[in-house]
């Protein structure tokens, strides 16, 4: 292009007159695609129990949808970065297998991890039984497993309807320019907040206060062998006095420093329910620990303290559950109580955080609760699972039985249930029990056994 009409070109361009560039087309306003879906099973929330109930839906041979509103599967252990799940064994025999643990194994062999000692008693340290895996490893590992299980995701899509059909479920999602209707025979809610339970219509309990949730993070940038704790606190104490901290979103600074951050953190109220509360519950833990990274700046030797990583998401302990066909009872767990429908393990302490902390409460030895089907059913539902922390429980036994391992149990018992009540024309609490522990225990899950 010669200059004279290089300039004119230009001229044009600022004095407003539309031109379109090399490589440019126009193209149609922006409009919704809207489409209908037909699916076997559809699996809603892509965290800790959805993807394992996902993937042994798929492998059942069902077609199988998985919903997931964020960007990522995994949940608590990818984007909430609780990234040790547990407990796979009990008094030194596994209890918990299956899908998860072969996720679990995957992801610790590729990252070159160790697996702990479980042949060593845990003792009063649980945490100790635990295994640290990469969470951002595990969430590919975990969509590669989802995807070759022959299961359609679809990210970023959160039901805003739900009926009842005469033989199943229909679902209206709503995404970025999307608003599908899936039509499902069996739907296994997998949100954690029982949201699709409620949604359908069935009744959910929550406490008037729930446990606080926690934004996991890592600090880096002093030496720990430098630092004058008893100073620290004493500062500490000056600030939360002054009001400028709050003791109660930590506890103890110097264990925030010891373990350089990570689960130390409470925030009060802390709710994923909705957009809202998810929204105020993410800002909260990020304006807390920014007051806190502000404050240990200002401390001698710790003045290059920085964030070396932090997680996208306040993780929620607490929030619904549904009033299922059974409500699984504090007496229930901490004596082991086997049930006759029961389809997996659980193996955890009481585990209730308050403003206080948490101090656990362990299992007499050799104590192995488990989780009925029945449990994992909204009451007076047909062909409507749930799997994960929203199951029927009361709120101490609920404590325990909402960490991943077990999540992960719930998620392929509710799956294969769903899968062989689609097979047999029946509801997912009238298939035969022989048949759902021969589909688990092919697949690699542990159920229970009743001994007389």
């Amino acid at each position: 292009m010669k200059r004279r009409s290089a300039l004119a070109a230009l001229g044009s361009m600022s004095l407003g007159v539309p031109t379109i560039l090399k490589g440019e087309r126009l193209r149609e306003p922006y409009r919704v695609s809207k489409k209908t879906l037909r699916t076997d099973i559809l699996v809603i929330g892509g965290g800790t129990a959805g993807v394992v109930a996902a993937i042994q839906a798929g492998r059942a041979g069902r077609k199988t949808i998985l919903v997931e509103n964020g960007s990522q599967l995994g949940g608590v252990t990818t984007t909430g970065g609780v990234n040790f799940p547990g407990i796979f064994f009990a008094w030194g025999k596994q209890v918990i297998g299956g899908i998860g643990w072969e996720l679990v194994q995957e992801a610790v062999a590729m990252n070159d991890d160790p697996l702990p000692n479980v042949s060593i008693p845990h003792g009063r340290q649980h945490w100790r039984h635990q295994v640290l895996v990469n969470g951002q490893l595990y969430a590919m590992l975990a969509e590669e497993k989802v995807i070759d299980a022959g299961v359609e995701i679809r990210y970023y899509e959160t039901p805003t309807t739900i009926r009842p059909l005469k033989n199943g479920w229909e679902v209206v999602t709503v995404g970025k320019g999307t608003e599908t209707t899936i039509q499902a025979g069996q739907l296994i809610d997998c949100t954690g907040n029982a949201f699709a339970a409620s949604m359908a219509g069935f009744p959910v309990l929550r406490e008037a206060e729930t446990q606080p949730g926690t934004l996991q993070f890592k600090l880096t940038g002093y030496d720990l062998d430098k630092l004058d704790f008893k100073m620290i606190e004493a500062r500490y104490d000056e600030e939360v006095k002054k009001g400028t901290l709050v003791k109660k979103e930590f506890l103890n600074v110097s264990g925030v420093l010891r373990k350089h951050g990570d689960n130390v953190q409470h925030i009060a109220g802390a709710d994923s329910t909705t957009s809202e509360t998810h929204t105020l519950a993410n800002i909260q833990g990020r304006t807390s620990l920014m007051k806190m990274l502000r404050f240990l700046r200002t401390l001698p030797g710790l003045e290059k303290t920085r964030i070396e990583d932090v997680q996208n998401e306040t993780a929620v302990r607490e929030t619904y559950r549904i009033d299922g066909e059974y409500l699984i009872t504090h007496e229930d767990y901490v004596t082991g109580k086997v049930f006759d429908d029961a389809v997996s393990y659980s193996y955890y302490p009481i585990d209730l955080h308050d403003d206080k902390g948490v101090i656990p409460k362990h299992l007499v030895e050799g104590v192995v609760p488990t989780i009925p089907l029945r449990a994992l059913a909204p009451r007076g539902s047909r062909n409507f699972l749930v799997a994960g922390r929203c199951l029927s429980s009361d709120r101490l036994a609920n404590s325990a039985l909402r960490v991943q391992a077990s999540c992960m149990g719930m998620g392929q018992a509710a799956a294969a249930a769903a899968a062989l009540a689609g097979m047999s024309g029946k509801t997912p609490l009238e298939v035969p029990y022989a048949d759902l522990r021969k589909l688990l225990e092919e697949h690699g899950a542990i159920v229970p056994v009743k001994t007389t």
